[in-house]
């Protein structure tokens, strides 16, 4: 390659090297990564007793499943005390179980929180952590 030559990147990549604010991500940092709902909420038998101990800003840990029946690109959400909320969805779990699964660590935060229905919608943020 030689200077003044055009290299393309991927705008996930661009996204995984700079934070929001258009600085370059330094080891140690978060970096957001996706924002999603929780899926299967409506499967956990005892959610209206795990509702109550959730609030906006917690963190919560994504737990690889590769051996999920369902789906093998899995990520199980889980609260501090170990009970299961459900799952990244599907459609937005692929790029994030492929990164776990390289070594990268991956955690979300509770932005909200709001019952539709016998459903509970659980908006997160997922981050990076270098």
């Amino acid at each position: 390659m030689s200077s003044g030559e055009i290299v393309k990147f991927s705008s996930g990549l661009i996204q995984l090297i700079y934070k929001q604010g258009g600085d370059l991500a330094l080891p140690g940092d978060e970096i957001l990564s996706l924002e999603c709902v929780v899926a299967g909420t409506t499967f956990i038998k005892n959610l209206n007793e795990i509702e109550l101990k959730l609030e906006k800003g917690q963190t919560l840990d994504l737990v690889r499943e590769a051996d999920n029946k369902y789906d093998s690109f899995a990520i199980a959400i889980y609260n501090s005390n170990g009970e299961k909320l459900g799952y990244i969805p599907r459609n937005k779990n692929e790029m994030l179980a492929r990164l776990m699964d390289a070594g990268k660590w991956f955690y979300a935060k509770i932005q909200d929180k709001v019952w539709e229905g016998s459903w509970l919608k659980i908006d997160l943020e997922i981050y990076l952590k270098e």
